[in-house]
């Protein structure tokens, strides 16, 4: 089974909220609420694909000293393999901003359950609510 390896960020806002995006229509799982990231490419170490994937999805800047490993989640679909790491991230540059087509929402962790996730996702909400 094809490994894939995808870097996610919890972005926490000063009032404890993280950052939700929703996929969009037309995407696999179009409809569901999940952790801003994207796929690790080729040569690319996890904190980089995500500093260049927040860039491109949500028109911030953030840097590898304010990412902090916090977790990570793997979990098999039907057609592959899903690894996941999660950072931790209080710090950016800029306001983020939905710039491909992406519903974005500030939740506290304690909410994140009333919000339809990945199924890779669901496993990281409690270590969330706990840690925060």
């Amino acid at each position: 089974m094809k490994i894939v390896l995808v870097s996610a960020v919890a972005l926490i806002d000063i009032d404890g909220r993280v950052l939700l995006a929703q996929r969009p229509e037309g995407k696999s799982m179009a409809g569901l609420w999940e952790f801003p990231g994207g796929k690790v490419e080729e040569g690319e170490i996890p904190e980089h694909a995500l500093i260049r994937e927040l860039h491109e999805e949500l028109g911030i800047d953030t840097w590898d000293s304010c990412l902090a490993p916090l977790a990570f989640a793997s979990h098999s679909y039907d057609d592959f393999h899903l690894l996941m790491p999660l950072f931790a991230c209080r710090k950016w540059d800029g306001i983020p901003q939905a710039r491909e087509g992406q519903v974005l929402k500030w939740v506290h962790p304690r909410d994140m359950r009333d919000y339809p996730m990945p199924p890779a996702d669901i496993p990281l909400i409690p270590i969330l609510r706990d840690w925060l």
